[in-house]
């Protein structure tokens, strides 16, 4: 496992592969102890919720994600981690891992409730599975005046050094890389919400 943290929500510009996703919002999160990071496209009430946490805003009545923790907190458990566990035709999964009775129960989750969740409190690890990090992570680097470079190359999805990903995944992934050519540049780096 490779531990990451929440970077940014970003708001991509609509495009054609965005627009197979349904939403143009990308929870970008960034290796932890390195400059690669992982792309992932959520819904619209997913961003607004990750973004009233990330900017530690307080709302008059509990969110969904607010009661969730409310819940496992009541029973007695605590979450110990989240997982973006799998990659699966163009589609991320994700795991909630809870502390219960001195064990743990790992719960399915979209990555977007898992991230959302894991920000109702400070602490909770963010996990990528190395897999999924070899078939979608990415490293950004600039040079002023050019495009964002992938891995040392223009973004293109058949040039991407993805490790063991067969040419259909590299296909799919071909969002993240239309994403990353929408970024607005000037803003990188400011203010993240």
């Amino acid at each position: 496992m490779i531990e990451m943290t929440i970077d940014s929500l970003r708001v991509g510009m609509m495009n054609p592969k965005a627009a197979q996703h349904g939403t143009p919002y990308v929870v970008l999160l960034k290796e932890k102890a390195a400059e690669r990071y992982l792309p992932i496209f959520i819904g619209p009430a997913e961003a607004n919720a990750i973004a009233i946490k990330l900017r530690g805003e307080q709302v008059p009545r509990p969110l969904t994600h607010d009661l969730v923790r409310s819940i496992i907190d009541g029973v007695g458990a605590s979450l110990d981690s989240v997982i973006v566990s799998d990659l699966r035709n163009d589609t991320f999964y994700a795991k909630v891992v809870l502390n219960v009775n001195g064990g743990q129960m790992v719960v399915d989750s979209r990555p977007s409730d898992a991230f959302a969740l894991a920000l109702t409190s400070s602490g909770v690890p963010i996990f990528a599975d190395k897999e999924v990090m070899e078939k979608a992570g990415i490293c950004l680097t600039h040079n002023e005046g050019e495009d964002f470079i992938v891995d040392g190359q223009q973004p293109n999805t058949s040039e991407m050094k993805t490790g063991k990903v067969s040419e259909e995944e590299i296909g799919k992934l071909s969002a993240f890389s239309d994403f990353l050519n929408s970024l607005d540049l000037e803003d990188f780096g400011k203010h993240k919400s």
